[in-house]
């Protein structure tokens, strides 16, 4: 092999060097940023309506709360606040990721009257409320009940509402939060389940980066072939099932 040839070969290994170093290098900022910086959700149910719709595919910064870990006090994190939209490991079950609106502070006492929310003894306001039905006299508009329990209700929460409940009020215990559904009639929250831990909350909507309607995301279907016909429906009707005036919409 003469010189020119050895050359060759050692820019083309340089070259592959290269190439691999920065792929190795992209795919090590995607997973730092999908770690600890942003995550995507797709909203599954109409919980949030209208302020989410299902087909909505969020980004989500994971940041804006810290992590209450050693240097939190370095940046400028954001504490949770009533009205916020938060994504949190579901208590139940912490492998599915919910979201939902924080109504309810650590020390706070709630209650709900005819479907409004009491803070404190003094009525709050939400602009962002849905309601399907007028109030009637169920579980869902009056909150906490002792005397029934709900439909759909977890048996554990039952049980520990209990010790949480002073003269008609719920009272929310240090680390922990309450949060509702905005389809405030067709949401299983807190009032069915109970509080969410401070370690469960992954952080807060930031944008709507996609929404789509009629379609189901393929990852939600069980067979393969059912994934793959929806993959291909939705390349090949894209322009269609995209809702533009709600892509990039950041979430409030």
């Amino acid at each position: 092999m003469d010189s020119r040839d050895r050359h060759i070969v050692s820019t083309f290994g340089t070259d592959v060097i290269g190439s691999l170093q920065s792929l190795i290098g992209t795919v090590v900022i995607a997973i730092f940023v999908i770690t600890f910086i942003v995550q995507a959700f797709q909203i599954p149910s109409e919980s949030m309506e209208n302020t989410l719709l299902v087909g909505d595919y969020l980004l989500v910064n994971k940041l804006c709360y810290g992590g209450r870990r050693f240097g939190d006090f370095l940046m400028p994190y954001q504490k949770i606040a009533r009205g916020d939209i938060i994504v949190f490991h579901y208590p139940v079950d912490p492998t599915q990721h919910f979201v939902k609106r924080v109504i309810g502070l650590p020390g706070d006492r709630l209650k709900m009257v005819s479907k409004k929310v009491f803070i404190n003894g003094k009525p709050i306001d939400e602009p962002y409320v849905h309601f399907l039905y007028p109030p009637n006299d169920m579980f869902r508009d009056f909150f906490p009940r002792l005397d029934i329990a709900a439909p759909r209700m977890e048996g554990k929460w039952w049980q520990q509402m209990h010790k949480f409940v002073e003269d008609g009020e719920l009272i929310i215990p240090e680390g922990y939060y309450f949060v509702m559904g905005d389809n405030r009639d067709d949401s299983e929250d807190s009032r069915y389940w109970g509080f969410v831990p401070r370690e469960n909350i992954i952080g807060r909507p930031l944008l709507i980066y996609w929404s789509v309607k009629g379609w189901q995301d393929p990852r939600m279907t069980a067979s393969l072939s059912e994934r793959l016909y929806h993959l291909a429906y939705a390349v090949t009707h894209l322009f269609q099932i995209t809702r533009w005036n709600r892509t990039l919409r950041l979430v409030h």
